[in-house]
């Protein structure tokens, strides 16, 4: 599976959109699709545990989940490979 599909599966499971997941482009903004401030802190705990890194403090803040290629970037930073 690619980082931006367990990324979508992670986001579907745990984002709670009120859309599919399969409807999501991946520059979408997510918080305009629906993911809300709890949600994305599920989300990000989901992350942590799908690819056993930690997001340090400094990328915790809204526009590090606000789509799937920000999130892919910094999972990237974390050095999770595409």
């Amino acid at each position: 599976m690619s980082t931006a599909e367990a990324i979508r599966t992670v986001l579907g499971t745990y984002g709670g959109l009120p859309c599919p997941i399969d409807d999501v482009a991946e520059a979408d903004d997510l918080y305009r699709r629906g993911l809300t401030s709890h949600a994305s802190v599920n989300v990000m705990l989901a992350l942590e545990a799908e690819f056993d890194v930690e997001f340090d403090d400094a990328m915790l803040r809204k526009s590090t989940f606000e789509s799937i290629d920000a999130i892919r970037a910094a999972l990237a930073e974390l050095g999770v490979a595409d």
